[in-house]
C-alpha cells in the first residue's frame, strides 16, 4: 500500500517512453522524499519505460480507469484526493496535472511547462475543425472552460519553469508569464559511442508532426543507404505501407532504454525533423552517443544542435529531397569527425546539471 507523501511530482500520465515521462521520472528519482503521481500508466510505457526506484502512484478513483486518457486525467486532477490537497510541495508537469493547484490551499507550487496547451491557444481552431460540426459548440465551451482553469492554476504557481527559450516565448505570448528555463535532463552516461554499423537512425515518434514520412521517402530514393526507424505511434502501419517492404528500411518499434542506446551507439548519425519541437531530448541523446543529428532549424532544436559542428540543421519544413541531400553529405567519416563535439555539447544538458538546478529551486 502506498503511503501518502507531502512532496509530489505530478504529471498527466505515463503514456509512452517519451521526453516528458523521462523528465518526471528523473525528478522523482533524483529528489529525495518526492513521490510521483499520475492519472494512469499505459501499455506503450509499460513495454519500454523504466521508472527506476520510483513506483508511480495512480491518482483518482478506480472508476475513472474506464475513461479515455484525457478525460481520465482531467477528472483525476480536477478533484484530487485529500493528501494531494494538503501537500507541502508539488512540482506540476503537463497540461492537466497543474489543475490540482486550484485545490492546493497551502504549500509550495512549482510548474514545469513542456509546452502550453496549444489546443486551447494558437491551435484551437485547427482542433475544432477536425470535430464534427454538431459537436463543435460543446467542444469550444469545454476548451474555454479548461483554458480558464489552466490560466488560473498558473497564476497560483510560486515559480514557473520551462524546457527551452522557444517554449518560454510561446508561454509568455499565451499567458503573460515569464518562465525560467531549465533544460531537460539527458542521460549522458546511458548513451555512448559504440561504433558505426552502417545505418542511420530515425528518432521521432510515428506521429504526423514528427515528419517521419519524409525520412522514409528520402531513403526510398537511396536504396544504398540503410535506415532504422525507432519508436512507434499512430502512423506505424501507414509508414510500413509507404516503405512497401524496402530492404533498406527497418522498423524497430517501441524500444526500452537499453535497446535504444544500442541502436543509437552503433548508428552513423540520427535524423529528427519535427515540426516546431518544444526542445527535443532525442537530439541530445544522439549527441551523447557521439552521433551528429540531421535536424531542422525550427523550435528547440536550434538551442541544442550546433549547425555544422554537432549536426546539420535543415531549413524549416524540409522536403524528402532536402533530407536525402543532407544524408548524402553526412558520410560515416564526417559523422565520426563530429563525435567529440557532439559528446561535449551533450554534457551541457546532463541529468546532474538538471537535478542540481532543481535542488537549488526547491530548497
Amino acid at each position: 500500500m502506498n503511503v501518502p507523501s507531502s512532496h509530489w511530482v505530478l504529471h498527466d500520465y505515463l503514456q509512452v517512453n517519451g521526453g516528458a515521462e523521462r523528465l518526471v521520472i528523473a525528478l522523482a528519482n533524483g529528489l529525495p522524499g518526492f513521490s510521483l503521481g499520475v492519472s494512469g500508466v499505459y501499455p506503450a510505457f509499460r513495454e519500454s519505460g523504466d521508472c527506476g526506484a520510483v513506483r508511480p502512484q495512480v491518482i483518482g478513483a478506480a472508476s475513472l480507469r474506464m475513461l479515455p486518457r484525457i478525460p481520465r486525467a482531467l477528472a483525476a486532477f480536477s478533484r484530487p484526493p485529500a493528501h494531494l490537497r494538503e501537500a507541502r510541495q508539488v512540482i506540476y508537469s503537463g497540461l492537466y496535472a497543474p489543475l490540482t493547484a486550484l485545490e492546493q490551499p497551502r504549500g509550495r507550487r512549482l510548474y514545469y511547462c513542456h509546452t502550453p496547451p496549444r489546443f486551447a491557444f494558437d491551435q484551437r481552431e485547427r482542433y475544432l475543425a477536425r470535430t464534427p460540426a454538431l459537436a463543435r459548440p460543446a467542444l469550444r465551451l469545454a476548451i474555454e472552460r479548461y483554458r480558464h482553469a489552466y490560466l488560473h492554476a498558473l497564476q497560483r504557481m510560486d515559480r514557473v519553469l520551462t524546457n527551452s527559450l522557444h517554449v518560454r516565448e510561446r508561454l509568455l505570448e499565451h499567458t503573460g508569464i515569464a518562465a525560467e528555463v531549465v533544460y531537460p535532463p539527458i542521460d549522458t552516461t546511458g548513451f555512448r559511442f559504440l561504433g558505426q554499423q552502417g545505418y542511420y537512425l530515425s528518432l521521432g515518434r510515428l506521429e504526423p508532426n514528427k515528419r517521419v514520412d519524409r525520412i522514409v521517402r528520402a531513403f526510398l530514393g537511396m536504396p544504398d543507404k540503410q535506415l532504422v526507424v525507432a519508436s512507434g505511434g499512430s502512423q506505424l502501419e501507414a509508414l510500413k505501407a509507404l516503405a512497401n517492404g524496402a530492404p533498406n528500411i527497418r522498423f524497430a518499434g517501441w524500444l526500452d532504454d537499453d535497446a535504444l542506446a544500442q541502436l543509437m551507439g552503433n548508428a552513423i548519425a540520427a535524423l529528427y525533423v519535427p515540426q516546431d519541437e518544444d526542445f527535443g531530448m532525442s537530439a541530445v541523446e544522439a549527441m551523447a552517443a557521439g552521433k551528429p543529428l540531421i535536424g531542422v532549424a525550427e523550435g528547440g532544436l536550434r538551442e541544442s544542435v550546433v549547425d555544422q559542428r554537432t549536426g546539420l540543421l535543415l531549413p524549416a519544413d524540409p522536403s524528402a529531397e532536402t533530407i536525402a541531400e543532407a544524408v548524402g553529405r553526412m558520410s560515416a567519416e564526417r559523422a565520426l569527425g563530429m563525435r567529440a563535439a557532439c559528446e561535449a555539447r551533450a554534457a551541457e544538458f546532463s541529468r546532474a546539471r538538471f537535478l542540481d538546478a532543481f535542488r537549488s529551486i526547491i530548497q
